[in-house]
């Protein structure tokens, strides 16, 4: 992968995940955050083992991230953007839909959507 989709891929990752690592580290203890998403096979959702590797990857200096990670921030960017578009009509603070995003680490209550 080239050096400029990096730097587009790093740039809309940092737009689409608003949580701070020690905030999506706590949110994912939560029951809220295990009760929703795809089961991954192992009885843990996809989207919170995403959300652990966003973890590690926003610990990281942008000079260490792996081709691993810049394709987990490209799925990362992928999802967050179809699932914002999907959002429900109301009722969306205590939604599965937010609960998921969050999953992802992006907050849509933190851009005034609730």
């Amino acid at each position: 992968m080239d050096k400029k989709k990096q730097e587009t891929i790093w740039k809309e990752f940092k737009a689409n995940v608003n949580m701070a690592p020690k905030e999506l580290e706590e949110w994912l203890k939560t029951e809220k955050s295990k009760s929703v998403g795809q089961n991954s096979g192992d009885g843990e959702a996809i989207g919170h083992k995403s959300g652990k590797k966003i973890i590690a990857i926003k610990n990281k200096n942008k000079d260490e991230l792996t081709q691993a990670d810049f394709d987990h921030m490209q799925k990362v960017n992928s999802y967050v953007s179809r699932h914002t578009a999907q959002g429900p009509s109301s009722d969306i603070e205590e939604s599965p839909w937010r609960y998921s995003l969050m999953n992802w680490g992006h907050d849509p209550c933190k851009d005034g959507g609730c």
